[in-house]
């Protein structure tokens, strides 16, 4: 095997930019530096290697075997690099990201977060409010709010609350529903891809789904909700999402109540990540703000 050390680290660096862009002008663009550099740089790591990683052409870089074999190394390489330097900028001690489900974010923690940022005034939180499951242990996040099961592999997971589901309407919409039977005959809001269907509340009271009328689709729980606040139909959510919405009054809960769906929230972080003090703060705070909220484990 090669010794790293007989292997300029920015000759790797032009390797994986090229390898990630296609072109050394767009490596030399993000590196900051000539496109004679960058080509100098790859073949100097070429030769030393012994292997040749791109075929030049007209239409730009690509990869050979050896060097699609590679690339992905190089990225992940580098991707931890960055996370290490920007991990040991002081700048960061008390900047907290947090990796949430957007509805999650949206629904429930942006209406918390005031009360954490009076609490604790030095700590600057950044949401990372995508649907994509962030890598803590290869990211600048240091916490993620998840949805699921557990058993997330390599990495440190905290069971927060069991999540659970409730049909939600507006008011008007409810006066009309007596019985869970009544949904045959009112508009059902429905997602394409639900966490969980019609079924983890209508079987326990002896119900199919397929008693359920029509109504709208939409592609965002978050439209599904707002859709049903503004009396488009009855949705079937899940509590945390709603809580707010609930306890305005502008959503009603149907009878009988809640129920569970088999998933829970967990908070996840990286197994070889010391938490900052702002990551300690928050921790606290969060499992409080739950408890408050009557979510407990």
């Amino acid at each position: 095997m090669i010794p790293l050390n007989r292997i300029h680290l920015n000759g790797l660096r032009a390797v994986e930019t090229v390898a990630r862009l296609g072109s050394l002008r767009a490596a030399a663009e993000e590196l900051g530096v000539t496109i004679g550099a960058v080509s100098q740089q790859v073949s100097r790591t070429e030769a030393a290697l012994g292997q040749h990683l791109f075929h030049r052409s007209a239409g730009g870089m690509e990869l050979t075997a050896k060097g699609a074999e590679i690339a992905p190394l190089l990225r992940g390489g580098f991707a931890q690099l960055a996370t290490a330097v920007a991990r040991a900028d002081p700048a960061r001690d008390n900047v907290l990201t947090i990796s949430v489900p957007p509805i999650l974010a949206s629904r429930w923690l942006i209406w918390q977060l005031p009360d954490f940022q009076a609490a604790h005034p030095e700590v600057k939180v950044r949401l990372d409010a995508d649907s994509a499951l962030v890598d803590p242990s290869s990211s600048d996040v240091d916490l993620c709010i998840r949805v699921g099961r557990g058993g997330y592999a390599d990495l440190r997971s905290e069971h927060l609350f069991p999540q659970r589901a409730v049909p939600v309407c507006a008011p008007a919409l409810a006066a009309r529903i007596h019985s869970p039977a009544d949904l045959a005959h009112v508009p059902i809001i429905r997602e394409p891809r639900p966490m969980f269907g019609w079924e983890v509340w209508l079987a326990p009271l002896g119900l199919n789904p397929d008693i359920l009328g029509d109504g709208p689709e939409f592609s965002d729980a978050s439209l599904c909700l707002d859709s049903a606040i503004s009396g488009g139909g009855v949705f079937l959510a899940f509590e945390v999402v709603a809580n707010h919405a609930l306890a305005r009054g502008t959503l009603v809960a149907l009878p009988p109540g809640m129920v569970m769906t088999g998933l829970s929230y967990w908070l996840v972080t990286a197994k070889d990540r010391s938490p900052s003090p702002a990551e300690q703060h928050f921790r606290r705070w969060l499992k409080a703000r739950l408890a408050a909220s009557g979510f407990v484990p």
